[in-house]
């Protein structure tokens, strides 16, 4: 179906990227509600462990705690969603609930690249500069870098859908298991050259600005790991490991989503266009709570000394009953 409108009239789209799987559905659909119930109580456990333990109410830590509400925030905005699209036969959106989703998920990737970015210049100056780290990052500089990161991924991707909102389009079928702002700056018969001046503009804002003191911070921390004490090595491997691993997994997800996007992927099984599709907002949200809550001794610890405290309460309430 094609229409001839200005998207802020448009009243729906259609998703062309669902596959008529019969029953299959209702397997996908248990996988996929899996997934989300996973991601929600792992992160959500961790956000409640540091919220609850006073000696976790250090900067690294409140990062973490950040990072893990921000990937409650980009799975609320696709699963939900995704878990009615599977259950459909009819694969609709409408426009104003597509472009909110489009805000959530671009807010969501862009805060979660700038969360990584604050936290490995906090890794530089715990293992770089040990003793100047209590005056350089104290605690109302972390709320001040959270805040910063919030505003400004909103701020930053409310210009545009601003942008988005303004074009006329030319049709309303989107080929996606869900909506995307580069899929519909393609169906525009406006002229999107102030889109496309801003989108790289935002790109260098988004990735090959934060590149500088990611590479930055690295740098200094591994030339104090090589010419270091074996000491120093083994607690840069231990903090930073988690954080170099959610690093990469994002830049992964954020290369499928682009090859995804961008390329012809007709001759791909459409099982791998799903997983490319989706590897950024399943993958990174799953990953974050498991890579920290295991590497992390004082998480770890944590979560125990939570899990003994209960099952001694469960076992005395049964003892006096």
């Amino acid at each position: 179906m094609m229409l001839n409108s200005t998207s802020s009239t448009l009243s729906y789209f259609i998703l062309g990227a669902y596959l008529q799987v019969g029953n299959v559905r209702y397997l996908y659909f248990m996988l996929t509600a899996l997934l989300y119930v996973v991601i929600l109580i792992a992160n959500t456990s961790l956000i409640v462990v540091i919220c609850m333990n006073r000696s976790l109410h250090e900067p690294m830590y409140m990062f973490l705690c950040s990072l893990f509400v921000n990937e409650l925030y980009g799975s609320s905005g696709l699963f939900p969603f995704l878990l009615t699209q599977i259950l459909s036969d009819i694969h609709t959106v409408s426009a104003s609930f597509c472009f909110l989703q489009i805000y959530c998920l671009y807010t969501y990737a862009n805060i979660e690249l700038c969360n990584l970015v604050v936290m490995s210049y906090d890794r530089y100056l715990a293992i770089c500069c040990p003793l100047q780290y209590n005056t350089r990052m104290t605690l109302n500089k972390v709320f001040i870098f959270i805040i910063v990161i919030w505003l400004y991924s909103f701020v930053k991707f409310f210009i545009t859908l601003s942008l988005a909102l303004r074009l006329t389009l030319c049709g309303n079928i989107i080929h996606s298991l869900y909506c995307r702002n580069y899929l519909i700056i393609k169906m525009a018969c406006s002229d999107t050259k102030v889109n496309n001046i801003y989108g790289l503009f935002a790109v260098v804002l988004s990735v090959i600005l934060p590149l500088f003191p990611i590479i930055f911070s690295y740098m200094k921390i591994f030339h104090v790991c090589f010419s270091g004490s074996k000491q120093t090595r083994q607690k840069a491997v231990s903090t930073c490991t988690p954080h170099l691993v959610s690093l990469l997994n994002f830049s992964f997800g954020c290369f499928f989503e682009i090859i995804h996007t961008r390329l012809d992927m007709n001759s791909v099984p459409s099982v791998l266009r799903i997983i490319l599709s989706l590897y950024l907002f399943i993958i990174q949200p799953l990953l974050n709570p498991i890579m920290y809550g295991l590497q992390m001794s004082k998480i770890r610890n944590t979560c125990k000394i939570l899990c003994c405290y209960k099952m001694l309460t469960a076992h005395r309430d049964l003892t006096l009953t």
